[in-house]
């Protein structure tokens, strides 16, 4: 059996599969951010630990802990997790949806003018390089204690085996990776202050790392098994649901939304804000649209505005459904954006509201607004030359059939909902650390896609409608984009 393990921004979640990739266990916690300041975005490691403990403890009272061969690490992107000299946390994590570093992003750009040469990517706030230069100019006491720059499940690896080390996927976005030849840049770490002695040792997604720590192993009931190196929240979401074949592609309704094809090359269309990464297997690469607030709008509304269950609000709307002619429109931007604004100061916001307007016209409007915004992602991406042969919806939104409709209708292609899409990247951990242990099995063998639950074809009696209501929330961010706060700077 193999151990699956995804922090994630939200929560942690580990998962336990059988030799046949099926789910015997599971177990998670939440986790919560920080924003101390406008565009701010923290979290404290020692929290992911310690809900990473509870989690083990938790299983270890169960039944298939014993059996486990390797552990697999997935987690979320890009944050910045410092360590001094005597590996001691220097501060809270910066993460991914923090907006800070916008002036660095600009400042690294100029010192490294060939950098989206080397990394396929523009410089943004959420990635990890900005975030040490503007460590360096406005905390520099805390700058001058840095021994390592860890990646958010780097930190647990280090902590269950004591060894510094991570995955391609997850350092290809820290910009300071060289992506087609997937090493470390001496010179985009410089510009910031760093050497390679500041960062972990480099592995493919399914190559060991270390092996777990005798004490945690006696804890929990395990062996010392190997740890392996995983992937990035998104690449092992896609290794968890099979795609690692160029062309294959998935749409993430998570926190954040991204759509991810798959390339057995390196390219990039960084001027439009795509992201291009190492894969999790050697020999490939992705191409990433993001978006800042996907699912986290429906738990906005849901908690902030209405005060109701994300369940039931989405059953109420499935049993009464709007008119989508007249509905509002809303602007996802609750983090700022990514793919294709490049923006951090855009904001969220309702348009068209009238006395008439209901909580389910509203929250009807915050779901298709997430769809308008993977569309303005969905055609950046395409700029590239590539395109999706087809398409795999995971995430925990992707649990909401109307929402997978929805998606279909607004992005007219069909895409279907697999079992495990809402476990994806624990799941990819999971298969990755079995590739390392059993070199034997084909990729194939152990990265099927998993049993289609639902396909989702295009409603074409409602196409004209969602490219006019598109045509319109567009115009709304170019239009309202000046009087978004530029003073939180």
């Amino acid at each position: 059996m193999y151990l699956g393990v995804d922090l994630g921004t939200s929560g942690i979640k580990v998962i336990i599969t059988d030799p046949k990739g099926q789910i015997v266990d599971s177990q998670s916690a939440d986790l919560v951010v920080s924003r101390p300041q406008a565009l701010w975005s923290e979290q404290n490691p020692t929290d992911w630990w310690l809900a990473f403990c509870e989690v083990m403890d938790e299983l270890s009272s169960r039944q298939y802990l014993s059996q486990v061969k390797a552990i697999g690490l997935s987690g979320q992107m890009h944050g910045a997790t410092l360590l001094d000299k005597d590996a001691q946390v220097i501060r809270p994590a910066i993460l991914w949806n923090d907006g800070r570093s916008a002036a660095e992003c600009a400042e690294l750009e100029h010192a490294v003018p060939n950098s989206r040469e080397i990394t396929g990517n523009i410089m943004m706030p959420g990635f990890t390089a900005p975030k040490l230069l503007w460590l360096k100019h406005h905390e520099a006491d805390n700058f001058a204690r840095i021994d390592k720059v860890l990646l958010p499940k780097d930190y647990l690896r280090f902590l269950l085996t004591g060894e510094f080390a991570a995955d391609m996927s997850d350092a290809a976005g820290t910009l300071w990776l060289n992506t087609q030849k997937r090493e470390w840049d001496e010179q985009l770490l410089a510009a910031c202050g760093l050497n390679l002695t500041h960062m972990p040792t480099l592995f493919e997604g399914n190559q060991i790392t270390g092996n777990l720590q005798s004490d945690l192993a006696s804890r929990w009931g395990l062996p010392e098994v190997p740890v392996v190196a995983g992937a990035g929240d998104n690449a092992a979401g896609a290794i968890g649901v099979g795609l690692v074949e160029p062309g294959q592609g998935m749409i993430s309704l998570g926190t954040s939304g991204v759509y991810f094809v798959v390339t057995d090359r390196f390219s990039q269309q960084a001027e439009l804000a795509v992201h291009s990464f190492c894969h999790a297997l050697p020999n490939r690469w992705h191409l990433m649209s993001v978006m800042l607030s996907a699912a986290s709008c429906l738990d906005w509304f849901a908690k902030h505005i209405v005060e109701e269950d994300i369940g039931e609000l989405l059953e109420q709307l499935e049993n009464n459904p709007v008119n989508q002619k007249t509905a509002p429109y809303f602007l996802p931007y609750l983090s700022g954006e990514r793919t294709p604004h490049n923006d951090p100061l855009a904001q969220g916001t309702f348009i068209g509201l009238t006395h008439d307007t209901s909580k389910l016209d509203m929250l009807h409007a915050v779901l298709e607004g997430v769809c308008f915004a993977f569309a303005d992602g969905v055609d950046a991406l395409h700029k590239s030359g590539t395109k999706a042969i087809e398409i795999t919806v995971i995430g925990g939104g992707a649990q909401s059939a109307y929402w997978r409709q929805l998606m279909a209708d607004v992005l007219q292609t069909k895409i279907t909902f697999r079992k495990g899409g809402e476990v994806g990247p624990a799941l990819g951990a999971a298969r990755l650390a079995q590739l390392a242990m059993e070199p034997n099995l084909s990729t194939e063998q152990v990265c099927p896609q998993p049993e289609a639950v639902q396909t989702h074809t295009p409603n074409t009696e409602t196409q004209a409608i969602f490219e006019q209501r598109l045509a319109v929330y567009r115009q709304g961010y170019s239009q309202l984009r000046t009087l978004f706060n530029k003073e939180i700077l």
